[in-house]
């Protein structure tokens, strides 16, 4: 995989978090940056498909990763779902 280096200004207590070597990227580290490119997803600047790619993995092993850290791909309540439902059930009623 191909990096480019950025500037990033974090306080000096998270310093330990980040490094330079991404030789023998680790578990942690791919977490890591999973979750610096979470805020970009969840406001749908990416897609979960172009966050994979930027971190070398597949998809669905990123979807298995934010569901391991609390994230869930579906974050839809209830009464969205039950809204979605309606809809659908509208629209299918049309074209009958």
């Amino acid at each position: 995989m191909e990096y480019a280096t950025i500037q990033l200004k974090v306080p000096k207590e998270m310093q330990v978090y980040f490094t330079d070597d991404y030789a023998f990227e680790s578990n942690e580290e791919l977490k890591r940056n999973a979750l610096l490119l979470y805020p970009y997803i969840h406001n749908n600047t990416i897609s979960h498909g172009r966050a994979a790619e930027i971190l070398g993995i597949k998809k669905l092993d990123l979807i298995d990763l934010y569901d391991d850290m609390g994230f869930p791909y579906f974050d839809m309540d209830i009464t969205d779902v039950i809204s979605d439902i309606q809809t659908f059930r509208a629209v299918k009623k049309e074209m009958a």
